[in-house]
């Protein structure tokens, strides 16, 4: 492909090609203007002039025809009748011969024609007609010798007459030729104005390809492959405004380079702060664990040794330490379970959701009944297969049954129902509790975050549950949704691909702690999955 200028812009490309055209458009409407006016001029001077004329020249002659039958019908019958129709004919003989004579003014040939028919006109009118219509008609004023003259006469008018009609023949035969001539070279010379744009259109063409669209292809189908191979760079080619479009291109792809090896640098050094994150939280959770449970061993102790002399101001502190003790095992075990969830490999078999479902239920009614709140099952008959990671999915089933009846208000009803679709299994549990002010939906998500109506009820919880809910939720390509009204209840539904769903995604992958969490305490009215921010409040 040949290059263009490196300094001549898309205007210095195309204005040329332009020009060229627009000039050969403009010769086209001048020829056809011109062509137009010549031959409407030729036209209209044989319409308008010289049929006129010939039609004018050939009433002269209808004026002597009739002029001479009147005298000859006069002369035969003496009949004063033929004398008027004479003189009108002769009254109207001169305008015929005016504008006949008007005509061949600009024509010398044929102005010497009409000349010669005029005299002639003259010669019988003065020598036989008049002087025989002066005289007396009838049979016996036939004198044959003037009879003669008069023949003789007409027929020179005649033959005059004759010449000057083959005359006015030939120039109406010669205007009609003239037009139609022109006619035809105007059609011809557009024609060839027409052949000469199309030549200059295509070469227009071939060069606006050569230095605008080819650049421009080439250009579309680097940036296309671009998405493949981002090292692939476009040449600086075609008009100036191109070439710069093809440098700051350039430039983008450079700079987008550069981005994703910082990206990718940062990544790495992400996943190795989470990696150490994760070693840290277990490391803690584990060493916490000992002195925890060895705190709680001398508190029982402290309990049993000193149940008589104890006064009430000492049972109420050791009853504090116990239920700060209970609440930081409660804490590191759930740190625990969530490492677990996001660090663990998940180990995927057949099962059967429903005797989960009802494991988790059957774990939760006691706690339940205690408070009045029943809980209700409703799930088929038939096996609902996925593939799950038992231990887990059963983990995930508790916890969202746990918070379900610790956020329920007392003799209220719990309902759990499990539904089996084409490609889905959905658990749902609806619960009659406190719910979630509807202006804390944006803050859900959050790990450690709890709801603010939660914490005035002083009910117990740590923040992480529907963090390592949706830990596990993902681990089983499943799906987590929660929807909320502030003192109406909440309903949580988790749907799972089915066993043998051939469009249902592989399990996720989870994202290190950090990236999608949400507390079970904290009923939401969107999916979970949204980025971690900072906390928001802790226990």
């Amino acid at each position: 492909m040949e290059a263009t200028a490196p300094g001549r812009t898309v205007a210095r490309t195309l204005t040329p090609a332009l020009f060229r055209l627009a000039l050969v458009v403009g010769l086209m409407a001048v020829v056809a203007i011109l062509g137009v006016l010549l031959s409407t001029r030729a036209v209209n001077s044989l319409t308008e002039e010289l049929q006129p004329a010939a039609a004018a020249n050939q009433d002269v002659l209808l004026d002597l025809t009739a002029m001479e039958g009147a005298v000859a019908n006069y002369a035969r019958s003496g009949d004063p009748s033929a004398l008027d129709q004479y003189q009108q004919v002769l009254a109207r003989l001169p305008a015929d011969q005016r504008e006949v004579r008007a005509y061949a003014e600009g024509d010398p040939d044929l102005r010497v024609l009409v000349a010669q028919q005029e005299a002639a006109v003259e010669e019988w009118l003065t020598r036989y007609a008049q002087p025989r219509v002066a005289d007396a008609g009838g049979p016996d004023s036939f004198q044959p010798r003037r009879y003669r003259l008069g023949q003789v006469l007409f027929g020179e008018v005649l033959e005059s007459h004759r010449a000057t009609a083959a005359a006015f023949g030939d120039r109406v035969r010669q205007a009609s030729t003239d037009a139609s001539w022109r006619l035809r070279a105007t059609v011809g010379a557009i024609a060839l104005l027409a052949l000469l744009a199309w030549l200059v259109v295509t070469r227009s063409r071939a060069q606006m390809l050569r230095d605008v669209s080819d650049p421009l292809v080439e250009l579309e189908r680097v940036v296309t492959q671009m998405a493949k191979d981002p090292s692939l760079r476009a040449r600086p080619v075609g008009p100036r405004e191109l070439r710069s479009v093809v440098e700051a291109l350039n430039a983008l792809a450079d700079a987008q380079g550069r981005a994703l090896a910082v990206e990718s640098r940062i990544q790495s050094s992400l996943r190795t702060l989470d990696t150490a994150k994760d070693d840290f939280v277990s490391n803690v959770s584990h060493e916490l664990r000992t002195p925890l449970t060895t705190i709680s061993g001398y508190l029982e102790v402290v309990a049993e040794e000193f149940e008589d002399v104890m006064s009430p101001r000492h049972e109420r502190i050791l009853e504090a330490s116990r239920r700060n003790v209970a609440r930081l095992k409660m804490l590191i075990d759930d740190l625990l379970t969530l490492s677990k969830a996001e660090t663990r490999h998940t180990d995927l078999e057949s099962a059967d959701l429903v005797p989960l479902v009802r494991d988790a239920v059957t774990d939760v009614r006691i706690t339940a009944a205690s408070r009045g709140i029943t809980v209700r099952l409703n799930a088929p008959t038939t096996p609902v297969l996925l593939l799950a990671d038992r231990a887990m999915l059963g983990r995930a089933l508790l916890n969202v049954l746990s918070n379900a009846v610790k956020f329920s208000l007392d003799d209220t009803t719990v309902e759990v129902e499990v539904t089996a679709g084409a490609a889905q299994a959905v658990v749902r549990v609806r619960d009659h509790g406190i719910g979630i002010p509807a202006a804390e939906v944006e803050r859900l998500g959050t790990r450690f975050f709890r709801a603010s109506n939660a914490v005035t009820n002083e009910i117990a919880g740590t923040g992480l549950g529907i963090r390592i809910v949706q830990t596990i939720v993902d681990r089983h390509a499943g799906e987590l949704r929660i929807e909320s009204e502030e003192g109406r209840g909440t309903t949580v539904t988790m749907r799972f691909p089915l066993l043998g769903d051939t469009a249902a995604p592989e399990p996720a992958e989870v994202p290190a702690a950090g990236s999608t969490g949400r507390s079970a305490e904290e009923p939401t009215g969107q999916p979970v999955g949204q980025p971690d921010q900072e906390p928001a409040s802790r226990n």
